[in-house]
């Protein structure tokens, strides 16, 4: 559903959440595990225990900053979690194939108009 020509309106159950153009969401306390599930969905992506790890780490980070942290910081930090998945850039552009980083920080919630390294 749209709204006007900068945001529109996605749909996750009986929940209406307002994201950009670029799908990224315009409120970061809209966010949750569904809504992720929603947006991936649309980006034809099957959510693993790496996405949510990354998720959770970009969700805390921005909290607690209010901005992201750079994608050499998050590959190191998620990376490092129990050294299974690999701190690569290699591994965060196959684990999101439609746009590395930026995929991350849209499926995390966080809001573009704060998020410059996104």
């Amino acid at each position: 559903m749209q709204t006007n020509n900068s945001q529109r309106i996605i749909k996750v159950g009986t929940q209406q959440v307002e994201v950009n153009y670029k799908g990224y969401l315009i409120n970061f306390y809209d966010w949750n595990k569904d809504v992720a599930r929603t947006m991936a969905k649309e980006d034809e992506i099957e959510l693993s225990d790496f996405h949510w790890i990354t998720f959770d780490y970009l969700r805390k980070f921005y909290d607690k900053y209010q901005v992201p942290p750079s994608p050499r910081v998050i590959i190191k930090s998620v990376g490092d979690k129990g050294n299974i998945f690999g701190g690569t850039s290699r591994t965060l552009r196959h684990t999101f194939p439609k746009g590395g980083y930026k995929q991350a920080c849209r499926l995390a919630g966080l809001p573009t108009h704060r998020t410059f390294a996104c």
